[in-house]
């Protein structure tokens, strides 16, 4: 999920190299109402099409290497942040971190085992994608194998329900479960709704917070603050109503009342990238 490192300014959701391998090491077992900020344990099997992206070499063994998340929307395609496979998180283009890999199937990181460990092929990053805004957050991942047809989760088009502003949404991811570097080793979910574009709009004007664009943006998060996405989750999935509608991409701090969670709203990346919906 976003990136925040200087947890009072705005950023991208993803583990910092020069941090993870320090948190992850004290990520002991976590209380089932302090997980990915307000959330609780799941099991990969209920929600297959969310991947961690790993690169051991640049981010340590522990916890497989994660540092973001993703989403499985075709058999060899995973949509994720674009900040995720920047040079500024991996250290260099995507096509020279030689280990970059999706992990599919597995539910705690720690244990080095289960599922599939996948090479990335091809990585495609939104060319409109601004890092300063944080518009245009996405990026599309071509596996060099195919994962099974249930692992795909479906995207959610324009006008779908699930968009519905006050709709119940769940975000997954390994990410910070506090706030302040404590990443647990096990697949985590949080509750939350989709709340009003004027809201992040208000939160998010510009500046060095960003800007929230509703076009292209999903506000989600609790009104009072409390369940969020924070570090590590970025490029994971909000799914609403069995259907993929958002992508982790950015907020100010996690969990905050008046900061809600932004994502990158499905509907415009399908409509962009001129893919099929539904």
């Amino acid at each position: 999920m976003r990136r925040r490192l200087a947890r009072a300014l705005a950023r991208p959701l993803v583990v910092a190299a020069a941090v993870s391998a320090l948190s992850v090491g004290s990520s002991g077992p976590v209380a089932a109402d302090r997980v990915v900020i307000g959330g609780f344990p799941v099991d990969v099997s209920e929600s297959p099409w969310t991947v961690a992206l790993s690169s051991r070499d640049r981010f340590g063994s522990t916890r497989a290497g994660q540092f973001c998340g993703g989403v499985v929307v075709g058999r060899s395609t995973v949509l994720t942040a674009a900040h995720c496979v920047g040079e500024e998180v991996l250290g260099g283009p995507p096509e020279r971190v030689r280990d970059l890999r999706v992990i599919a199937g597995r539910t705690d990181l720690l244990a080095d085992r289960g599922g599939r460990e996948i090479t990335v092929g091809d990585t495609w990053v939104n060319p409109a994608y601004d890092g300063a805004s944080n518009v245009g957050d996405f990026a599309v991942l071509t596996l060099a194998e195919p994962l099974p047809a249930g692992s795909v989760i479906g995207m959610a088009a324009d006008g779908d329900p699930a968009y519905a502003v006050g709709g119940a949404a769940t975000v997954y991811g390994w990410g910070d479960v506090s706030g302040a570097g404590e990443y647990p080793n096990s697949l985590r979910a949080a509750r939350v709704r989709v709340l009003p574009d004027a809201l992040c709009e208000e939160a998010y004007p510009g500046g060095t917070d960003g800007v929230y664009e509703a076009r292209s943006m999903l506000c989600a998060g609790e009104v009072k603050g409390g369940r969020d996405a924070c570090q590590g989750d970025s490029g994971g999935p909000l799914v609403a109503q069995g259907r993929l509608i958002g992508i982790v991409s950015w907020g100010n701090g996690c969990g905050r009342a008046g900061n809600p969670g932004v994502y990158m709203r499905v509907s415009d990346i399908v409509r962009t990238l001129g893919w099929q919906q539904g």
